[in-house]
């Protein structure tokens, strides 16, 4: 038996039901792998357009992402109580 005692009252909150299983996580998730992929082969053969492009898949994932979630496609925060 564990000497922590833990009150109900202090656990966090459930967890949503989607488990981040949304259009915008989707396309931020497979664009970062995607330009670090593109990244990390442009780096390894020192091909610098490969490389920036690949950073550059990264930053437009990124933007593209939280696009999508202020249109609705994404995971809905929690309000503040």
């Amino acid at each position: 038996m564990s000497s922590i005692n833990i009150e109900p009252e202090n656990l966090p909150d459930e967890a949503p039901a989607n488990h981040s299983m949304t259009t915008a996580g989707w396309v931020t998730n497979l664009g970062i792998v995607l330009g670090v992929v593109i990244g990390a082969i442009g780096f390894a053969w020192n091909i610098a357009p490969m490389l920036w492009g690949g950073v550059a898949i990264i930053v437009i994932s990124l933007i593209s992402g939280a696009v999508l979630r202020a249109l609705g496609y994404g995971q809905v925060r929690k309000q503040e109580s």
